[in-house]
């Protein structure tokens, strides 16, 4: 069952409460750099990414957030260290929510500006804890960036906040450990009732961050734990979004676009498989509409699976069957089976449309 907590809203995303977990991710271009920034972005938006975060390292940088305000269509995030006055100068610049913990911004009067910012703007604040930035002193008391160090951290931070009278308020708790960051998030779930950011932080390239990610959101998610995410590659941050939402689909708590079955191939399997199902999947990436996708290879499991999808094929001796919801359209040689289903699968999802404005 998923976990209870308080709904807050960054721009017009609800995050927590019960709303869909919203997909997550940060550009990896210099803030400064305007137009490069805003060309991600709407890559992101492409992929599926709900919100979306820019680092602020310097005032250049926190002022080019109003021109990306201006262009960007989906919830922007400021991401703050230290310096209270980048946070402010963010916000001026119309942010939708803020990225920070209140404890490395400096003195109470510097975090009493800030929230008091945030209340006039209804901006929530994200309070981000990270295995390998904790504090030294927790450092000491724990000897590492345990996940009871990390919670510690993160209460901390939080009551600085309550203490202000400030509620609008997400957390995480990131490290790349797998075991150490489900733990902490388990820990922290029975204290507070925010809504929580959840990933596997420097998860590694996209190859081995896709794994540890899928691995630890999942176990988190399953439990019911999570209410946004983002995925932490070495890489373009598109894929980010689309491993997010494959580890949301694998769970059906979202849905967006195809899901694809193939089979892993096997001695049996009498066409060249994998380049066609690798193409399938490529060519039908931004499909506006969830349907199911086989691409089978042999006639054990072919004809079940492929019968049973939306569109699919089942291959025999350098040639397969495409089907459409159950039914044989037509027999294709190795050479077409990839555009032959690319095809179908377009047409499926056209013709649906038609009906729908139709009816």
């Amino acid at each position: 069952m998923p976990q209870q907590t308080r709904q807050i809203l960054v721009g017009n995303v609800p995050i927590g409460g019960g709303a869909p977990i919203a997909v997550q991710s940060m550009c990896s271009t210099d803030t400064r750099d305007v137009a490069a920034t805003l060309a991600q972005i709407e890559g992101l938006i492409a992929a599926g990414c709900d919100i979306v975060r820019c680092a602020v390292p310097d005032e250049d940088a926190a002022r080019a957030l109003a021109e990306i305000r201006k262009g960007c269509s989906i919830p922007l995030v400021a991401d703050i260290h230290f310096d209270y006055r980048l946070a402010l100068l963010a916000l001026e610049n119309g942010v939708d929510a803020l990225r920070l913990n209140p404890g490395n911004i400096g003195e109470r009067w510097k975090v009493e500006e800030v929230v008091r910012a945030c209340v006039e703007r209804r901006v929530p604040i994200r309070i981000g804890v990270n295995g390998g930035s904790l504090e030294k002193e927790l450092l000491a008391k724990y000897g590492h960036a345990s996940a009871p160090a990390m919670v510690e951290s993160a209460l901390g931070h939080i009551r600085i906040l309550e203490e202000l009278g400030y509620r609008e308020i997400k957390v995480s708790l990131k490290a790349s450990d797998v075991r150490r960051t489900v733990d902490a998030y388990r820990l922290l779930t029975d204290q507070v009732d925010y809504p929580l950011h959840i990933g596997i932080t420097e998860a590694g390239t996209t190859w081995s961050g896709t794994i540890k990610s899928a691995v630890g959101l999942g176990a988190l998610l399953y439990d019911g734990i999570g209410d946004t995410l983002r995925v932490s590659l070495t890489g373009d941050p598109v894929e980010e979004v689309r491993v997010g939402w494959e580890i949301l689909r694998a769970l059906d708590l979202r849905d967006r676009g195809p899901v694809f079955i193939s089979c892993p191939t096997c001695g049996r399997c009498q066409i060249d498989l994998i380049p066609v199902a690798e193409e399938v999947e490529r060519r039908l990436r931004d499909l506006p509409k969830k349907i199911v996708v086989a691409v089978m290879g042999c006639v054990v499991n072919g004809p079940g699976e492929a019968r049973e999808a939306d569109v699919g094929i089942a291959g025999g001796k350098g040639q397969g069957l495409l089907f459409r919801r159950g039914e044989v359209v037509r027999k294709v040689s190795q050479d077409e089976l990839a555009d032959a289903l690319v095809a179908e699968a377009w047409k499926l999802v056209e013709d649906e449309a038609d009906q729908s404005s139709n009816s």
